[in-house]
């Protein structure tokens, strides 16, 4: 389904029972809803909604930089137009910053935080590599960038192990639209939340790849750090999208928190 919210149409998918507590699902950079198709099971007994952020997915890709205070507008106005008042929130990697933002913004839209594979600042010294990110997708097209994710994304194991798994998350990355992918890199690269976090008072649960090389465990150390109670549950034998890798214990540890708030 697709709905105009804060200026663009957004495509989401809402499933499960009309009175049940509303999940709301953000995917990372170069993916979409589909990123969520191991957690839907698990997740029956809730209202989930899934949809694509701005540029991916069946979501307009308007030209030019993003910000996180805007991908974060485009959730609370999805969640209006939707006239869900309140939610729990799972993001993974980009979607986890979503969330950072929004809970900083409107903590009385939630009911709990499920940060996955994220972070909380991007360093002045690794700014530039989102730069040179924007460039390749705009100079090579989004296959040329399709087998470096996939390496930071999956151990090789899992790449021999799961073929067709991992073939439909690289049809994720090489479908994204080029307009979408260095928008959303642009807002990746303003990251910085990290000396905001504590003043997020939300039931935060942290879930994180043991060999995620690129949003680290240390990087979610200094999350569970800064947020007061939160939970940091690392996911042996998972890099970045650990919820594919590991999902049987993503979906034990995700839904035993959901159900718990």
């Amino acid at each position: 389904m697709k709905i105009t919210a804060n200026g663009i149409g957004i495509r989401y998918e809402l499933e499960g029972p009309a009175t049940a507590p509303v999940v709301v699902m953000s995917h990372s950079l170069a993916a979409n809803v589909g990123m969520w198709g191991d957690q839907m099971s698990a997740l029956s007994g809730f209202r989930v909604l899934r949809y694509d952020a701005r540029g991916h997915g069946g979501t307009d890709a308007p030209e030019g930089d993003y910000t996180l205070d805007q991908l974060a507008g485009d959730l609370f106005a999805l969640l209006d137009a939707l006239e869900i008042d309140r939610a729990h929130f799972v993001g993974l990697s980009m979607g986890g910053m979503i969330g950072q933002t929004a809970a900083l913004e409107d903590p009385a839209r939630f009911l709990s935080l499920s940060l996955c594979d994220t972070s909380s600042r991007v360093p002045g010294e690794g700014r530039a590599l989102w730069s040179e990110r924007m460039e390749a997708a705009r100079t090579r097209g989004m296959e040329s960038l399709v087998e470096s994710t996939i390496e930071r994304w999956f151990s090789r194991a899992f790449q021999i192990e799961e073929p067709e798994r991992v073939e439909r998350v690289r049809e994720m990355i090489r479908t994204t639209p080029v307009a979408g992918y260095c928008g959303c890199c642009a807002a990746i690269r303003g990251l910085d939340l990290t000396d905001r976090l504590s003043d997020i008072r939300l039931p935060t649960l942290l879930i994180v790849g043991e060999d995620d090389p690129g949003t680290p465990v240390a990087a979610h150390e200094v999350i569970r750090d800064r947020v007061e109670g939160a939970r940091l549950v690392v996911v042996r034998d998972a890099l970045h999208f650990s919820n594919v890798e590991q999902a049987e214990v993503f979906n034990e540890t995700l839904g035993a928190f959901l159900a718990e708030h």
